[in-house]
This record gives C-alpha cells, sequence and structure tokens, in this order.
C-alpha cells in the first residue's frame, strides 16, 4: 500500500472525532430510549477512551518533538483528557434515568467539543506543518494500531505519558475487554 493509499494522522483524528459528534447528536434526543442512551454512552466512552489512549502514546509525544512549544501544548490536551476522563468515570455506572446521567453527558459532550475545536484549529494543522507525510502515516497508523488493544473504560489514575502508558494500557486493555464481554457492555 502507497503512502497516499494509507491514512495519515490527520484522517485519522478527524474521523474519529466525526464519529463521536455522530453519536453525540443522537444522545442529544432526549426522547431516545434510556437503554439505548446508555449503550451510546457506553459506546461513546469506550471509543473516546481508545481515542485519548492513542493520542496520549503517539499524537502527544510527536507534539513535543517537533513543535516549538510542543511541552506546553500535549500539557493542555493531556489535561483536557483527565478532565474528560473523571467525567466518563462519574458517568460510567449511572443509569440514563438517574437525574446526574444528563448533567454529566452534557459536561462531557461539552469538553469534547471544545477539546476537538482546540486540536482541529491548532494542534493538526501545526503537526501537518511540522511533520513530512510519511512521519503522518506511520503516526496514523499507529494511532489505529493503538486503539485495537487500548482500555475500553476511564481509568483516572493510569499513566498518560510514555513509557508507562504504552506498557500498561494494553494490559488495562486486556481486562477492560473481558469485563465488557461478561457484563455484556456493548463496545
Amino acid at each position: 500500500m502507497t503512502t497516499s493509499q494509507r491514512q495519515n494522522l490527520i484522517d485519522v483524528i478527524i474521523a474519529d472525532h466525526r464519529e463521536v459528534e455522530q453519536v453525540f447528536t443522537e444522545l442529544e434526543d432526549t426522547t431516545v430510549d434510556p437503554r439505548r442512551r446508555r449503550e451510546l454512552t457506553d459506546h461513546v466512552i469506550t471509543e473516546l477512551v481508545r481515542h485519548s489512549v492513542a493520542e496520549e502514546q503517539y499524537m502527544y509525544p510527536a507534539a513535543r518533538k517537533r513543535l516549538p512549544n510542543g511541552d506546553e501544548v500535549a500539557d493542555h490536551e493531556i489535561e483536557e483528557h483527565s478532565e474528560a476522563e473523571l467525567l466518563m468515570k462519574q458517568l460510567e455506572d449511572l443509569e440514563a434515568t438517574d437525574p446526574k446521567f444528563d448533567e454529566l453527558l452534557g459536561k462531557l459532550m461539552e469538553s469534547i467539543r471544545h477539546h476537538v475545536e482546540d486540536e482541529e484549529n491548532d494542534l493538526l494543522p501545526k503537526l501537518r506543518e511540522a511533520c513530512s507525510e510519511d512521519e503522518l502515516v506511520e503516526l496514523g497508523e499507529k494511532i489505529i494500531d493503538a486503539k485495537r488493544t487500548a482500555p475500553t473504560r476511564p481509568h483516572p489514575q493510569a499513566p498518560d505519558k510514555p513509557p508507562a502508558n504504552r506498557i500498561l494500557a494494553p494490559g488495562a486493555g486486556l481486562i477492560d475487554r473481558m469485563r465488557d464481554k461478561l457484563s455484556g457492555r456493548a463496545t
């Protein structure tokens, strides 16, 4: 497969953002059956966790390495991930009929939408400028691979910087997938 046929980092990240936004749009319809809203919330949490873990393993280290203010940018993005992860953890065991569910879900969607806007308007254009197309393709492939083994549930206390996150995330991911299967949680 040639470089032009493979997805680069920017394409992968933006595609993830669009998929999450589609689920958010469906979740905003409060007439959807509560069981369906719970399933959609579990699904979006899974996708957000996988996405965040992959970004922390590969995209943010690339930003640190390639951008003049890379440490500042990466630290800001990781802080936003941490805030969202706490909201996801609070949402994880709530029934969709719980009064706090809609409040926390609204906060999560607001937080993620702000994060997406930051990345798409600032970080991704800077990375496109700073990295070669080959580097962007390699990073895109690493993101896709990392998402396959990433955790599916929020782990707010887990490390968010290499090398610890690259070592621990696959093990947490395996345990999460086992828990998902045993509980029947849709991922």
